[in-house]
């Protein structure tokens, strides 16, 4: 059965007191009180829902009572009563924070559709202070694991930043936190009662990119039957992030310069500016500087996105919180019970040892996988197959290049580089031969030729990035 919703009623006559008892004690669970002294005691040892409450009282008197409430019980709702209303009065009230002010004589109707209403917000306050703290919970920097100095840096960084309004560039390898970051600052800012607005430049079709983020205006092309608001204006007073910032075309990197220095956009097909105000935040898993250098990215936006960069480290460079975000992520794959859950001592001793090409995000699939696999809620190395063939596949590599000559030894050693280096390049630049074949210094067709040579499949590589 559900709680009744707690009201003190606050009166120096005890007529009053009895007769809105007998009102109101069917509905609510009611507390008096015969003066504002002994109200704020009750106050502050259980504050109610409401606080219903006459004016003139001798000593403190009801409009000292409702300020000295919101003080020390700011969700508190107060009501108050008297018989000698004026709208001065009345609006004063409200301004010190009353819900509202009912004028006596009133009729039981009005009192109860009053209090009710009055619940009603201290409960939607109450909802959206549990909503914020679940938020913050998911999104906040508590939710950033790790001890290592290098995550550290990182975090110390993240949070300077949240402290200020200026922009952010977020940099390092796919799967390493850099949308966790973006939101942990966003949410731990002056903003964060605002919204959070995230685009992957990369994902968007280049030919709808521009009116996602600027929006548009009826009849701007075939197709556009009514105005449609960007990306910008929906982050209006929050944060924009813009992942992949790398995947977007010259000119919409001009664009999106202009809207960061002049604080204003224009929609598709419009002849206006608006004025935004909006924080950005930029992620990419490729190096700006040398795409700037290669005429790939505009100078001009790279120096107005680098005012505060901060580089994710991959988990390889610290392998040592490995053991703090299993036990992070396997806490949340078993909210029902997480004590019936654990790695056993072999299995975290693999988990630490595997060099992690995918970052953290691969580790938060090889535990979301192995908990569901886990019938007798242990995770063991059988678990993660993945990693025993990796080990398997270098101890046994080893073996064979023992019993080879030196020269033929070296010559296999090369080439297995070669073909790790064309991978690993292909998945940092997400599979993109084009790109690759820049980062890496080649020719296109010399590129695809090493790639034949190696027996490198690149929609393999493609599928693999689009299910990690």
């Amino acid at each position: 059965m559900a709680k009744k919703p707690r009201v003190l009623i606050v009166d120096d006559k005890a007529s009053m007191l009895k007769m809105l008892s007998e009102l109101l004690s069917q509905d609510y669970e009611i507390t008096t009180c015969d003066s504002a002294p002994a109200a704020l005691r009750r106050v502050s040892a259980a504050p109610p829902d409401v606080v219903l409450s006459d004016i003139r009282m001798p000593g403190m008197d009801g409009m000292e009572l409702l300020q000295t409430i919101k003080e020390r019980s700011p969700n508190t709702e107060v009501i108050l009563m008297t018989a000698y209303a004026t709208v001065a009065q009345a609006v004063t009230a409200v301004k010190e924070g009353a819900y509202d002010y009912l004028t006596k004589p009133f009729e039981p109707d009005e009192l109860e559709i009053t209090l009710e209403k009055a619940v009603e917000r201290k409960q939607l306050r109450e909802q959206t202070r549990i909503l914020k703290e679940q938020v913050e919970e998911k999104y906040g920097f508590p939710n950033i694991v790790g001890k290592s100095e290098a995550i550290k840096q990182a975090f110390d960084l993240a949070r300077k930043a949240a402290d200020s309004d200026t922009t952010v560039l977020l940099t390092g390898e796919s799967g390493t936190g850099k949308e966790l970051f973006a939101r942990a600052i966003h949410h731990a800012s002056a903003r964060r009662n605002r919204r959070f607005v995230a685009i992957n430049c990369g994902a968007m079709p280049k030919d709808l990119i521009e009116s996602e983020l600027f929006g548009y205006v009826k009849g701007a092309f075939s197709g556009a039957s009514r105005d449609k608001l960007g990306l910008f204006m929906e982050a209006d007073g929050g944060t924009l992030l813009l992942d992949e910032i790398t995947e977007l075309s010259p000119d919409l990197q001009i664009k999106i310069n202009r809207a960061i220095q002049e604080k204003e956009i224009r929609r598709v097909g419009d002849t206006t500016d608006i004025p935004v105000d909006v924080r950005i935040i930029a992620c990419t898993n490729r190096n700006l500087a040398e795409a700037m250098k290669t005429g790939q990215f505009r100078e001009d936006l790279y120096y107005r996105l680098n005012v505060f960069p901060i580089e994710l480290p991959p988990l390889r460079e610290r392998l040592g919180d490995v053991n703090l975000l299993v036990e992070h992520f396997l806490k949340e794959f078993t909210r029902s019970k997480p004590e019936d859950y654990e790695v056993t001592p072999a299995a975290m001793k693999l988990l630490m040892n595997h060099q992690w090409p995918g970052n953290v995000r691969e580790l938060q699939n090889a535990v979301e996988r192995a908990v569901v696999l886990a019938e007798d809620g242990r995770l063991t190395p059988a678990l993660f197959p993945f990693i025993e063939s990796a080990a398997k596949e270098s101890d046994a590599e080893l073996s064979v290049l023992l019993a080879l000559p030196y020269r033929e030894a070296t010559d296999r050693l090369v080439d297995s580089c070669r073909r790790q280096y064309l991978e690993g390049v292909l998945r940092e630049c997400n599979a993109n031969v084009t790109r690759a074949a820049e980062h890496a210094g080649l020719e296109r067709e010399s590129f695809h030729r090493l790639m034949r040579q190696y027996g490198i499949d690149r929609e393999k590589i493609k599928r693999g990035l689009s299910e990690g």
